[in-house]
């Protein structure tokens, strides 16, 4: 996963990207590297799993993942400056990962291997373009949530703070469904 051969554990120069994307990249990387390790070996049933049959599972999760990456690729480095309506059609084929609950429960059935490769192909096309853009680009400010500025550096950043605040809840629905289990187990 990662892009050069360092370890997970070093934020520092990646070949082929300058100083500001390689710092980028590295956070990114490492978040990314352990999302892998919680999931790669999990069931589809333990991947469609949703404690007491509501809220998110861990499969809605990983397309979630992907979709907020999607969007951003879109938001910051394709139309940044689109209509609403055009980036809601954007957004219409990602939004049950986006909203997820309810709304993404059609997210199922698909295998640890499938989602992975998802997210493999949607960060190959982040990394594609991050070497095309100067540190610069990572400072432009738009106009972003409550009427504040952001820049792209931030707006990145976000990308992989979501990934790694719903690993945690990864982490909870693993849990919960090996106490499922353990008491279908117990009472059989």
């Amino acid at each position: 996963m990662t892009t050069s051969n360092k370890s997970p554990f070093v934020i520092g120069q990646i070949e082929g990207y300058s100083k500001e994307f390689s710092n980028l990249i590295s956070m990114m990387n490492y978040a990314r590297e352990t999302t892998i390790w919680e999931v790669e070996n999990l069931s589809v049933e333990e991947l469609d799993f949703r404690i007491n049959g509501t809220g998110n599972s861990i499969g809605m999760l990983l397309a979630h993942f992907v979709a907020v990456e999607k969007i951003y690729q879109f938001l910051t480095m394709d139309g940044k400056d689109l209509p609403d309506e055009e980036i809601d059609r954007y957004a219409e084929t990602l939004q049950p990962a986006l909203d997820l609950g309810e709304a993404g429960t059609i997210i199922n059935g698909n295998t640890a291997e499938f989602y992975l490769e998802d997210l493999k192909k949607t960060r190959e096309i982040t990394l594609k373009n991050f070497q095309k853009l100067p540190d610069s680009w990572l400072y432009e400010t738009t106009p972003w949530w409550n009427n504040e500025l952001g820049n792209n550096y931030f707006k990145w950043f976000h990308v992989f703070e979501d990934e790694i605040n719903h690993r945690g809840q990864i982490r909870i629905i693993k849990k919960q469904y090996e106490r499922a289990n353990a008491s279908t187990t117990t009472q059989a």
